[in-house]
């Protein structure tokens, strides 16, 4: 597992606040109508408008620059002719790369008015990626986290995704140590001062298994239920997380 050096880490800021940053425009643009292609063009042209490389293109083969996950997609959705609805719930999870160094961010949308429904999974969600920043720190283990989300999620009447998690980034986008959303408090990889990793968990409304579609990337809820994700890109350090991919008004430590 990496540790960061002192420039390693300003470059690990600048990606994140990149990918921060093409996040806050996407927000920005959504409405009803608009086609999940069209999410893909924008973080293409907006990526490397800040001089970054969409780092999910063409990884493992993945065919798009982000992963759009609507309703009952929890992850990995390939944006293609979809059109957002009012009341859609949408994922977008935005890598970028720049000068070699990773940014991962993702954020849960509803596109108009919400549902009760829509409104209480992309809080909760919202809620337990915060939960499980908060055990971020020094010293701290990985079951902490995965404890932290999975009580706070299961308190609200909703389920953890198991089947994927968060991971360490740095010179790649996914490398050690793997970060469940789900565990035991004091169990698991100890933290350390200078590594950095993704906390992202994906909160169901129903069923936390998910299938996968015939396009081997698209993995959905078996029960049609919905389905959001937060994610953001920290850095382990004496005080906390340094909370990597916030956007530049709120950047900062939690």
């Amino acid at each position: 597992m990496e540790l960061l050096s002192g420039r390693e880490v300003e470059a690990m800021r600048r990606a994140g606040a990149v990918a921060a940053a093409t996040l806050e425009r996407v927000g920005r643009a959504l409405r009803p109508g608009m086609r999940a292609r069209d999410i893909d063009e924008l973080v293409r042209v907006d990526t490397e408008a800040r001089g970054a490389r969409p780092a999910q293109l063409g990884y493992h083969g993945f065919p798009a620059t982000v992963c759009v996950s609507i309703d009952d997609v929890a992850c990995h959705g390939i944006p293609g002719d979809q059109v957002l609805e009012p009341g859609s719930v949408v994922s977008v999870d935005v890598t970028s790369e720049l000068d070699g160094w990773h940014g991962d961010t993702c954020r849960t949308f509803v596109i108009g008015e919400p549902s009760a429904e829509a409104r209480h999974v992309v809080e909760v969600a919202r809620r337990c990626m915060e939960a499980g920043i908060a055990q971020v720190r020094h010293g701290a283990r990985l079951g902490d986290v995965g404890y932290a989300v999975e009580t706070l999620a299961k308190a609200e009447g909703c389920d953890v995704v198991r089947m994927v998690g968060g991971h360490g980034i740095g010179r790649k986008m996914h490398q050690a140590p793997h970060v469940d959303h789900f565990g035991t408090r004091g169990r698991g990889v100890r933290l350390r001062e200078g590594m950095a990793l993704t906390v992202e968990p994906i909160i169901v409304l129903g069923s936390p298994e998910l299938t996968e579609d015939d396009d081997g990337w698209t993995l959905r809820t078996p029960d049609g239920s919905l389905a959001a994700q937060f994610e953001h890109t920290l850095l382990v350090t004496r005080r906390g997380a340094e909370i990597l991919t916030l956007p530049a008004t709120r950047a900062g430590a939690a």
